[in-house]
């Protein structure tokens, strides 16, 4: 069962840290080990299993959760947010390959060499009404060096989506590991509304945890903020991609 990272009060790669243990209602606390005797002979109840670590009192209140965690639902159930926002939706993606690309038409078309890019679609239609009303589409992309075939497909497909109004931008995962971004998917709205990804081991989406919560809300926010400030436009990542 993989962690989820939920934030740290760590600027340079310290300790204090937080994680999701998926599946349960129980998270993972990082921090140096207690060694003061006073302190610990002070402690109560201690069964051999346990240990005692520090962390600074903003690492909790910044983070700790606050209320259930979401059920996974399908991603069609959040089809309804990509209309409705009001000013931003904005996407990490942070897969080396998504089933449902493999899966399509297009697949086929950019693997025989063809251009992919100004190829129509349902979601670029929205896209276009949505900007021209004066909304944003942005997403940071991660990509491995060198990119996986997969991340080399969406970079052919890039330039239709920024035809159409979306700015998209990319960000290596040395530097996103550096930034200490979630390794997770999701989709923020109107820095209100998070849906986080879930895939199986096939890269095949199974649903969405959609949550309110302030703490994950502003830890995305948080992600998204440093992402973007790295990331490099569509148009320029293309042209170093290929030197």
């Amino acid at each position: 069962m993989t962690l989820r990272f939920i934030g740290t009060t760590s600027d340079e790669g310290d300790c204090p840290t937080l994680y999701d243990i998926p599946e349960t209602d129980e998270v993972l606390v990082q921090g140096d080990r207690e060694t003061d005797p006073e302190h610990l002979a002070e402690l109560r109840d201690v069964k051999p299993s346990e240990t005692f670590v520090r962390v600074p009192r903003s690492l909790l209140v910044r983070y700790a959760p606050r209320t259930d965690a979401p059920e996974l639902r399908p991603f069609s159930s959040i089809a309804h947010l990509f209309r409705e926002f009001r000013h931003t939706a904005w996407r990490l993606e942070t897969r080396r390959g998504y089933a449902s690309d493999r899966r399509s038409a297009k697949w086929g078309r950019w693997q025989a060499g063809e251009d992919v890019a100004a190829e129509p679609s349902s979601w670029l239609e929205n896209v276009a009404e949505q900007t021209g009303a004066g909304k944003r589409f942005e997403r940071v992309r991660l990509v491995d060096e060198p990119a996986t075939e997969g991340q080399r497909f969406l970079l052919a497909s890039a330039p239709g989506n920024v035809q159409a109004g979306e700015d998209i931008r990319h960000l290596t995962r040395a530097e996103a590991e550096r930034l200490r971004l979630p390794d997770f998917d999701f989709w923020l709205f109107d820095s209100k509304i998070l849906a986080r990804f879930a895939f199986d081991e096939d890269d095949t989406t199974l649903g969405v945890y959609v949550t309110e919560d302030p703490t994950e809300v502003l830890a995305a926010c948080q992600a998204r903020d440093a992402a973007w400030h790295h990331a490099v436009p569509t148009a320029e990542f293309g042209v170093r991609s290929t030197m």
